[in-house]
């Protein structure tokens, strides 16, 4: 389904039921997190729809759903509803068994979950890093500590001899920590992939992935949504 609605804020009418044999995603465009969960429903070519949330003033009838108000939030035809990324994630995987994307062996699963969790330290300096450079500060200190979790991640791909984190195979560890690797010209820090060769191999691996490319936006859409989000009004249906 084209992920390109109008995105829905306070005041707008609660969205249909969700159709005969889909699942529903509340997404926001740009959100990475939503992005995670986008990637697994097109890889697994799962049906679905997605409504589009304005995070900025949320609908009533979606506060309801999630009190939470968080993106990505999924929605089955019998109205349960789950969220948080790797939640929802390894539910669709659970849940429609066709092309699996987490590995069958425990010991595996157990690993792209530590690999995750050591991810989630990461994530922050993407934040970080950019508003401190917005605000006219030094963040050399901070780029040399995201270049150093960098070269761990390098590490276990070396170790595995691997193109992916899961093997020779996209899985879901690759899905999951894709979506900031994305933004990473945007925010003006693909510089730190140079002293990490195997990972920077390794996101152009991602990049020709169908569903990747299914699911991104262009750096330059990427920059008008962050400068809008920076600015305090952002523009969550830019380009639309």
């Amino acid at each position: 389904m084209a992920a390109s609605q109008k995105c829905l804020g306070k005041g707008s009418a609660a969205p249909d039921p969700v159709p005969k044999d889909h699942i529903r995603l509340y997404s926001m465009r740009f959100c990475p997190f939503a992005q995670r969960t986008r990637l697994v429903l097109n890889a697994k070519g799962i049906k679905h729809d997605i409504i589009n949330i304005n995070l900025k003033d949320k609908p009533d009838w979606f506060l309801e759903k999630n009190p939470l108000g968080l993106v990505p939030t999924l929605e089955t035809q019998s109205g349960q509803v789950l969220y948080e990324s790797p939640i929802t994630c390894e539910y669709l995987d659970e849940v429609y068994p066709e092309k699996k994307l987490c590995p069958s062996d425990p010991f595996e699963r157990a690993q792209q979950k530590m690999l995750l969790e050591h991810f989630s330290k990461v994530t922050p300096y993407f934040y970080k890093i950019p508003v401190s450079r917005a605000k006219g500060d030094d963040v050399s200190a901070l780029e040399a500590e995201l270049k150093e979790k960098l070269s761990q991640l390098n590490e276990t791909l070396v170790n595995k001899k691997s193109k992916f984190f899961g093997g020779n195979s996209i899985s879901m560890i690759d899905y999951l920590m894709w979506p900031w690797f994305e933004r990473m010209e945007m925010m003006e820090l693909k510089h730190c992939l140079d002293s990490t060769p195997q990972l920077k191999k390794w996101t152009e691996h991602m990049l020709a992935d169908p569903t990747v490319k299914a699911t991104m936006f262009s750096t330059e859409t990427y920059k008008v949504f962050y400068k809008s989000y920076m600015e305090g009004n952002p523009n969550y249906d830019y380009g639309l």
